[in-house]
């Protein structure tokens, strides 16, 4: 059975109306008009419950734009508590939008410290949480909330006449049922965790690595709940970023306690130089720490390294796994594997699209305009200039990809550029032409890039999953 759901307007700001005391321009106005006077009285749909999705309605809560949140979870930061366990490395400072932050100081919400880096299960509790509580967002999230497709009203995607003037229709799964529900622009904020790469280096996912799914980790695992899994065995880690870093430093602990592990590094790069960046001539003191760790466990040869490894393929053998690829000029087989734990990054999931007119980067998959300042073979997180509505804009009028999904596999994604985004985007909407065209991030000149660091007494560290680089 199927439920159709109309949500109509209870405040619309004056920009959203029109009225010339809002933007700077006459020009402004009439273009905000041609596109955004039909369908005022529906809200503005966000798609996922984490820190983009949550900033975007925090500023369509003080522009007075309703909303409606749409989160597949039972909570909040859904995705962030699989990694819970794990540090950040971007300090509160530049964790909080300016927008929630606004909202929460106007109760009894006691700030995080600016300097201090927060795990991610901290910055649910301590942030996304008691931000998603706020009456003025609480009654507009729903949960256990899964969009499958989105489209326009009685169009497919080949239909173009009065396209724009017909309302998005948003399919959500909900309590067994399919609710339709009608909204007048979509921001989708659903990054890209939970479709990881596989292990092959051509991006291929083959069935014999799928058999191996039981053994195989991707992601970062919480090795401290997973003692029996990994004590005691032969560890393969794929990936040359600061998520397999810091899953190599993880089982180096490990290691320590339960001898008889051995650890495997299998990376892409021409030396394995290159991936401990700058250590101690790194201007992000952790940063460097980083580097400087995982230099000592393989000249201390804890840790035994394959690069450039190109994995082929990952097959089962004898209860255990072998790795299959290229190494030099040889095809070479790495076998006695028990468990293989893929750092190789995720890809966006656009399938919820599938009826909208979408342009997406052919190499990155990232939003098509945004490719060029993303691009990891140009740009580093620290370097990717701040970016809003204009680049954003799909062919699909009032369809925004936002946050980690909008970088597709780029690796570059700061949680405070997505912030950025959004402000923009939620100015837009609401009217604000010339605000939608500011630039009002601000980061210090190296960057503040995501890398997890882990010593003999802390775990200080973070991964590039939906709020890092």
């Amino acid at each position: 059975m199927e439920k159709i759901k109309s949500f109509n307007t209870k405040e619309v700001s004056n920009c959203s109306q029109g009225e010339t005391t809002c933007c700077s321009s006459s020009d402004a106005i009439v273009e905000k008009e041609e596109q955004m006077k039909f369908n005022l009285d529906l809200p503005v749909a966000i798609i996922g419950a984490g820190p983009i999705g949550l900033a975007a309605a925090a500023h369509l809560t003080i522009k007075k734009v309703p909303f409606i949140v749409f989160e597949s979870g039972k909570t909040v930061g859904n995705n962030i508590l699989e990694w819970q366990h794990i540090r950040l490395f971007s300090p509160w400072q530049y964790d909080i939008d300016k927008a929630a932050r606004k909202l929460l100081e106007e109760t009894n919400w006691e700030s995080p410290q600016d300097d201090v880096l927060p795990t991610g299960k901290e910055l649910v509790d301590q942030y996304l949480m008691p931000l998603s509580k706020l009456p003025v967002l609480k009654e507009s999230i729903q949960y256990n909330s899964k969009v499958i497709s989105i489209s326009r009203k009685q169009n497919d995607k080949m239909k173009s006449l009065d396209r724009e003037k017909k309302p998005f229709e948003i399919y959500v799964e909900k309590n067994n049922d399919i609710e339709i529900v009608e909204a007048r622009a979509i921001i989708d904020a659903t990054g890209t965790w939970g479709n990881p790469n596989p292990a092959t280096s051509n991006g291929v996912w083959l069935n014999s690595e799928k058999q191996c799914l039981n053994h195989i980790e991707y992601g970062i695992p919480e090795i401290e709940n997973n003692i029996n899994r990994y004590a005691n065995k032969t560890v393969a880690v794929i990936g040359g970023g600061h998520s397999a870093i810091n899953t190599l430093l993880e089982l180096s602990s490990l290691q320590k306690e339960f001898p008889k592990t051995k650890l495997i590094w299998i990376l892409r790069k021409k030396n394995v130089e290159n991936a401990y960046g700058g250590e101690e001539k790194d201007a992000l003191e952790a940063r460097g720490e980083l580097g400087t760790q995982i230099h000592s466990l393989v000249n201390l040869g804890k840790v035994q390294v394959y690069t450039p490894f190109y994995t082929m393929q990952v097959k089962s053998m004898n209860k255990q796994m072998e790795l299959i690829g290229r190494y030099g000029d040889e095809v070479t087989t790495i076998k006695g594997i028990d468990e293989l734990i893929v750092n190789a990054g995720n890809r966006p999931d656009f399938s919820i699209e599938q009826e909208l007119r979408l342009s997406i980067d052919p190499a990155t998959e990232s939003v098509s305009d945004l490719a060029p300042l993303i691009d990891p073979n140009e740009h580093s997180c620290g370097t990717v200039r701040a970016h809003g509505e204009a680049i954003l804009r799909q062919p699909e009028q009032g369809l925004y990809i936002v946050g980690m999904k909008s970088y597709g596999r780029a690796p570059t994604f700061l949680m405070a550029t997505g912030y950025e985004q959004v402000r923009s985007i939620t100015s837009y909407l609401s009217g604000d032409i010339e605000g939608s065209k500011r630039v009002e991030l601000d980061l210090p000149e190296t960057g503040v890039c995501s890398i997890n660091l882990q010593d003999n007494k802390e775990k200080t560290s973070c991964s590039n999953t939906t709020t890092g680089c």
